[in-house]
């Protein structure tokens, strides 16, 4: 075989074997889509289903099978376990996500709600904001919803028991330690106007797809121009050399 013909075929199994990898990458991409479309499916028939009373949030055991499914709670705040969750923002201002447990009446069963959004204040920094706590029994609507989510955190920088109600983040299990408080393995988004001090613009969660529908067409994109400049490079330049000479 000649040095032509090696370098032909070489460059023929270099493409195919780039095509082939953006190819695949193209169709991951797509499949990404498919998975987080059919994930905001899930989500949006949970929203639809009739909202959980006391008794039927007290007996779910695995809240994965529950997520956002709609909540309609009857209970009691208990204020003094109020956990502030710094760094949080809504509408673009950083601030503080409020939670207070709640206790279910007819039960012992206490749920961590996430009651809403406050601004915290900058000039004295360890000041919590005015959030109204309502003493007695509270009707609460919300969402099922897992824990906030964590927050980067220097080591040695989560709180010991009994310290300050203003945290980086909160994990349930050890916070019901702390506390010795039951708490539920999941946490119920408080939904609904402004009120207590509190905003509720809560972010919707987002499928995502539109950028593995950009990603895939990159992909596939490289892939086609691959596949053009060999087809240049290696039949229609040459030839257009050869007429030419």
């Amino acid at each position: 075989m000649t040095a032509t013909r090696r370098r032909f075929w070489l460059i023929t199994l270099a493409t195919a074997a780039a095509m082939a990898v953006t190819s695949s990458l193209g169709l991951w991409q797509l499949s990404r889509a498919a998975q987080k479309q059919a994930l905001q499916a899930a989500t949006d028939a949970s929203k639809a289903l009739a909202a959980l009373d006391n008794a039927q949030v007290a007996a779910i055991d695995d809240a994965a099978g529950h997520l956002h499914r709609p909540a309609r709670l009857q209970g009691r705040w208990l204020a003094q376990y109020s956990v502030y969750l710094d760094n949080r923002q809504m509408n673009g201002k950083p601030g503080f996500y409020v939670l207070t447990p709640l206790v279910l009446d007819g039960s012992d069963t206490v749920v961590m709600v996430q009651r809403g959004w406050v601004q915290r204040n900058f000039v004295e920094r360890e000041r919590l904001p005015p959030v109204e706590t309502p003493a007695g029994v509270v009707q609460v609507s919300g969402r099922i919803a897992s824990a906030p989510p964590r927050l980067y955190e220097f080591t040695g920088a989560a709180p010991a028991a009994g310290s300050s109600a203003i945290r980086q983040n909160l994990d349930l299990a050890a916070y019901s330690a702390e506390t010795r408080l039951a708490l539920r393995p999941f946490t119920v988004v408080q939904t609904g106007e402004a009120s207590q001090g509190l905003l509720r613009d809560w972010p919707e969660p987002a499928a995502g797809t539109g950028k593995h529908y950009g990603y895939a067409f990159q992909w596939f994109g490289l892939s086609g121009l691959l596949g053009v400049l060999y087809v240049w490079f290696q039949f229609i330049a040459p030839r257009r050399k050869a007429r030419s000479a």
